[in-house]
C-alpha cells in the first residue's frame, strides 16, 4: 500500500470583492514542493485564477485515467505520441447533499505507427477505467466522449 499526501495552507484575509466575507483562495503544497493557487469555484465566491477543488478531482480522474491508457496501451503493441483530454464535471443533488455527479472524459489519442482499431481501442480504454484508482474512489458517473 502506498500513501500520497498534499498539504493545504489558508489564511484569513478580506474577500477581492466582497467586504462582507472572507478570500477562499488558499495554496496546496504537492510533492517536490510543488504550490498550486486554490480558491472555491467562482460560483461560490471563489477567485476565478485559482483552481478549485472539483477542478483538481476532474483533472486527478482524467490524468490516472491516461496514464493507465498509456500503459496498457503501449503493453499491447500500440504506443502513444500524443494523449489529450479536456474533461468537464458537473455537480448535481444526491441524497448526501451536491457532488459531482458526472464527468465526461474526452481523450484524443494520436499513436506512434500503429492505430487500435474501435474494438481494441474501446478494450484499452475500458481496461484503463477499472485500473484507475480515482475512477475506482469516485460515485460520480464517468462518460467516456470518444467522439
Amino acid at each position: 500500500m502506498s500513501q500520497h499526501s498534499a498539504a493545504i495552507e489558508w489564511s484569513r484575509a478580506p474577500h477581492a470583492t466582497d467586504p462582507k466575507t472572507y478570500s477562499r483562495n488558499h495554496v496546496s503544497t504537492l510533492a517536490g514542493g510543488q504550490k498550486v493557487n486554490m480558491s472555491s469555484s467562482p460560483a461560490f465566491l471563489g477567485d476565478p485564477d485559482g483552481a478549485d477543488p472539483e477542478q483538481m478531482v476532474i483533472s486527478a480522474l482524467a490524468s490516472c485515467h491516461m496514464l493507465f491508457f498509456l500503459a496498457i496501451a503501449d503493453l499491447k503493441g500500440f504506443p502513444v505520441a500524443r494523449y489529450t483530454d479536456t474533461p468537464v464535471g458537473e455537480l448535481g443533488k444526491t441524497e448526501k447533499g451536491q457532488a459531482l455527479t458526472r464527468i465526461t472524459l474526452s481523450p484524443r489519442i494520436t499513436f506512434v505507427d500503429k492505430t487500435p482499431d474501435t474494438a481494441a481501442l474501446a478494450a484499452i480504454h475500458d481496461s484503463a477505467h477499472k485500473r484507475c484508482f480515482i475512477a475506482n474512489s469516485l460515485t460520480a458517473e464517468i462518460i467516456l466522449d470518444l467522439g
